[in-house]
């Protein structure tokens, strides 16, 4: 069983070529491509937009059953109604990544709150408990006032996610509040130590039945897709060992 979900934000990139996609591939195959070597994307289209049932039946087309799509939530339930009085926006959101959902296909959905919003815990309780049990959460805070105790009780409560972002400009502890992993690395950078380092991490917590996605911020180099392939590479290996030992 699939358990590691690592990958980029967006795949649309020409400037991954020919680093990662092959120079004369169509932009068209992108996605295809994309899919067959790694096995999810982050897709920031539905913080703007509304899915058709046409472009997620494009997606499936292209793509594997074992690939997951983990979609930013819309912004006007984000940052326009603070996850305030949004019931309505909410259900239009849902029932448009519903045949997504569906076909058992959909990752996470990341509710990446507005830099400016300060904690509200009894806010972000009350918006939870009016999602469906059957999405799966998760939470990017971008004030460090969310970074609290308080905080972490509501997530687990619901069984949401909390988002550990990694940038220059402020790290989320890396706080468990679920089986459900998930990672943001936003630094322009990684080392080859540093990449060891998490490939290390994500390891141990598939090891233990963990549910882990991941996902390095795009460049305009074909680095962060690669980036996502070694993850995978050094994982992979260790967890089918693992799972032929058990047998």
């Amino acid at each position: 069983m699939t358990r590691l979900f690592a990958g980029t934000s967006g795949w649309a990139y020409k400037a991954w070529q020919p680093g990662f996609y092959p120079e004369k591939l169509p932009q068209k195959q992108f996605l295809r491509y994309y899919a067959n070597h790694l096995t999810a994307v982050e897709v920031n289209y539905t913080f703007r937009r509304l899915l058709t049932e046409k472009t997620i039946d494009n997606w499936l087309a292209e793509t594997p059953e074992s690939f997951r799509f983990v979609l930013k939530a819309h912004q006007a339930i984000t940052h326009f109604r603070k996850l305030k009085n949004c019931e309505d926006v909410v259900q239009k959101f849902l029932s448009a990544i519903r045949p997504l959902s569906s076909a058992g296909r959909l990752g996470p959905v990341l509710f990446q709150l507005p830099p400016q919003m300060k904690s509200a815990p009894d806010v972000l309780d009350a918006f939870l408990a009016m999602l469906p049990r059957s999405l799966q959460p998760a939470f990017e805070f971008r004030d460090k006032s969310w970074f609290a105790e308080e905080t972490w009780h509501v997530l687990r409560s619901h069984g949401a996610a909390l988002c550990v972002a990694e940038n220059e400009e402020l790290e989320t502890p890396d706080v468990k509040t679920t089986d459900v992993r998930y990672y943001r690395f936003r630094k322009p950078q990684y080392s080859k130590k540093e990449r060891k380092l998490l490939a290390e991490k994500m390891g141990r917590e598939v090891a233990t039945g963990e549910t882990v996605y991941a996902f390095f911020k795009h460049e305009e180099s074909p680095e962060s897709p690669l980036w996502a392939g070694e993850l995978l590479g050094a994982v992979t290996p260790r967890l089918a060992k693992d799972d032929l030992l058990r047998t």
